[in-house]
């Protein structure tokens, strides 16, 4: 390909004290070797797997006549088994040419080669502040002054260093990426201008499937590199010679397909087509008009054994998805990623409710940031984003019988909340224009207080889109890479080390519709969801998760 237009003026012209290396490597970005080392019987060391015991402690609880409570605590062994050698992973978005994916690969190739940049505040250094991994801590225990240890989560167990992703992927568009940077209007100037030729060398993304149905109207002019024809099958197997022949040239153990693409549409889910394992298959076969792309990429990817993530709110994962990941013990994870509005609309309606507020009504106004925000502007991709958001506070809504009717309970609903209507209707969201890679949003939360008081709380946030996307894309990508790693068996019976469920539910701390194991509850609060991956992730080194009691403070 043709090196970088502008290279009077390119990063691989400056001099290397401005280009790479003009501050230290941020805390975020550091490499370090694997720092713990747990010394029990119940956690043991090779040179391939690092073996635990874990005792999972919980309750049954029934309700007798009179309305108590019978609790039965209960208590069952396990053994995890996780392989400590870091697979060589590629990840191959769907969408890479995108706000997102060139955001992504523009902040990897960044910190990869240390680039820092002039703003207008001074000179900024590349992190991955914003990583769930990278730039948050876990508590180990106490130190010999009884002082509180914390590593980053990142360092519990060995994971993938962001930098050491191979990057690759598909995209409608069939801009080069240092153009699609350019399009993308996300980064500051100065970093794209040194970041500009390494992101030339990652070339254009492979063609992509584009079924217009599927997508807003408003995309066709950028689909100008897509796979031909229209047979769904043909389709298929060309992605996934695609997914093998990346993976062979670059000599990777392991692929994660990511879905950052525009928002489909819902599919309809139609008995006989997209309800089984062998329907899905068949349907793809026949060229059924309800297989959108992000299904054709799950599918892709689970018949090569790879990981697949939906970053994006569309029913990718069918009955039938689900059925075939199960049947190839392949993972997969989803949905939408949590980035901005609804995290924090997820703390607050925790917040209240566990201060015993009751909230009312939520209302959010959201306008909408980037290209896919410009795809929302259809009503059908729109309802996809609409469902997502509307269930967010479901089950801490739930969790409190006595602010809520069990009518009332869980049942939050996108259409009409309006100020002191009946609260079976919590979440209302409206949608306005696309306003660039900055959205803004605001959100009303109504709330009963004391004595049938009334309290409004209102909040105005402003965003970059992109840049909140990034590093949970990241996280995404490596606990995925992580799990696959990690097996378990029954510790009570003579079972062999069988790998996680396929649906990845551990990752629902980064996803607005967390895809759970059918017929198991949807855990939307952010506590329970980081609470249940610190403890997993502790789990696997044979430690006990948190305990914030902290007994030896408070006797004597």
């Amino acid at each position: 390909m043709a090196p970088y237009s502008n290279s009077n003026s390119s990063g691989l012209n400056t001099p290397a004290s401005e280009l790479e290396g003009l501050v230290a490597v941020h805390p975020t970005a550091v490499r370090r070797p694997y720092p713990i080392v747990v010394q029990s019987e119940n956690t043991s060391y090779s040179d391939e797997y690092i073996t635990s015991k874990f005792t999972n402690r919980g309750a049954d609880v029934v309700t007798n006549n009179n309305g108590q409570f019978l609790i039965t605590p209960t208590s069952k062994p396990y053994e995890f088994q996780t392989v400590r050698k870091v697979s060589k992973t590629g990840l191959m978005l769907i969408g890479m040419g995108g706000n997102n994916g060139s955001t992504l690969c523009a902040t990897i190739l960044a910190n990869r080669h240390n680039i820092s940049w002039h703003t207008k505040s001074g000179v900024q250094q590349p992190n991955y502040i914003g990583s769930l991994l990278r730039a948050s801590t876990v508590r180990l225990g106490l130190d010999p002054a009884g002082k509180d240890v914390h590593v980053p989560v990142s360092d519990v167990l060995p994971m993938v260093h962001p930098n050491d992703l191979v990057l690759g992927g598909w995209d409608i568009s069939g801009l080069t990426m240092d153009q699609a940077m350019t399009r993308a209007q996300v980064l500051d100037y100065d970093l794209q201008r040194q970041v500009a030729p390494h992101m030339a060398e990652l070339g254009k993304p492979l063609p992509s499937i584009y079924y217009p149905d599927f997508i807003a109207a408003n995309q066709e002019a950028r689909a100008d590199n897509v796979i031909p024809g229209t047979d769904k099958q043909v389709h298929l197997e060309h992605i996934r010679a695609d997914i093998r022949k990346y993976k062979q040239e670059n000599g990777l153990d392991r692929v994660v397909v990511f879905w950052t693409a525009n928002t489909e549409r819902y599919s309809e889910i139609i008995p006989g087509v997209n309800d089984t394992a062998d329907n899905i298959l068949a349907a793809i076969k026949a060229s059924h008009f309800e297989v959108s792309p992000s299904t054709l990429f799950a599918v892709a990817a689970i018949l090569e054994g790879e990981p697949f993530v939906n970053g994006a709110p569309q029913n990718t994962f069918v009955p039938g998805v689900i059925a075939l990941a199960e049947r190839h013990q392949s993972f997969i994870g989803g949905d939408d990623l949590k980035s901005g509005q609804t995290k924090l609309k997820s703390v607050l309606a925790e917040f209240l409710v566990n201060a015993g507020i009751k909230p009312l009504s939520i209302a959010s106004y959201n306008h909408l940031g980037n290209n896919d925000g410009h795809n929302l502007s259809a009503e059908p991709q729109f309802k996809s984003k609409e469902i997502s958001k509307s269930s967010v506070v479901d089950d801490m809504v739930a969790a409190n019988a006595l602010l809520f009717k069990p009518a009332e309970a869980g049942a939050t609903k996108g259409t009409k909340a309006a100020k002191g209507e009946h609260p079976d209707h919590i979440v209302v969201i409206k949608y306005v224009p696309a306003v660039g890679d900055s959205k803004r949003a605001i959100d009303e939360y109504y709330s009963e207080i004391f004595c049938g008081g009334r309290s409004t709380i209102n909040i105005f946030n402003e965003c970059e889109d992109s840049l909140l996307a990034t590093p949970l894309i990241l996280d995404l990508t490596i606990l995925t890479e992580l799990l696959t790693r990690v097996k378990y068996r029954d510790a009570s019976s003579s079972t062999e080390f069988a790998p996680l469920y396929p649906v990845l539910s551990l990752l629902s701390y980064m996803l607005k519709a967390p895809l759970v194991k059918p017929g198991t509850e949807v855990i939307n609060s952010l506590n329970r969801q980081r609470n249940a991956l610190e403890a997993f992730l502790k789990a696997c080194i044979g430690l006990e998760s948190n305990n914030d009691l902290l007994l030896e403070t408070r006797i004597w």
